[in-house]
């Protein structure tokens, strides 16, 4: 029998300069540094971001060549989609849409050229007032 997993602890995103990339975690998706886990952020440790509920932890891993490769994938209602769409554009972010038929996603990138998608399930709403 396979053990349960309780779901994702963090995931890792390597950046080029992570005092650049926590003022653009916070200011473009809300999230703070984790202090209990702050110990963890020196001699190449991580620096870890969380969302206000702590449900969500980012590792912030700094590196000379990030490369851009981490996709990380949020969840969001149909509302919730479409006031992440307002805020994103708000920011000045290029975002590209996709109709996934079942659901919506919505990609874009962090300034090391992380994709990032908010993805919906709630596709007729979203449908409806894309249009």
């Amino acid at each position: 029998m396979i053990p349960r997993l309780n779901g994702f602890d963090h995931i890792h995103v390597y950046v080029a300069d992570r005092k650049r990339s926590e003022d653009w975690y916070a200011e473009v998706l809300g999230l703070r540094r984790a202090e209990a886990l702050m110990h963890w952020a020196v001699n190449g440790g991580p620096l870890t971001l969380e969302n206000p509920e702590g449900s969500i932890h980012l590792a912030l891993f700094e590196r000379a060549n990030p490369g851009g490769s981490t996709a990380i994938a949020f969840g969001a209602s149909g509302e919730g989609f479409l006031a992440w769409k307002d805020h994103l554009e708000s920011k000045g972010l290029e975002l590209r849409i996709a109709d996934h038929s079942m659901a919506f996603s919505m990609y874009f990138h962090d300034p090391d050229r992380n994709t990032h998608e908010i993805t919906t399930y709630d596709h007729d709403l979203v449908r409806e007032r894309l249009n």
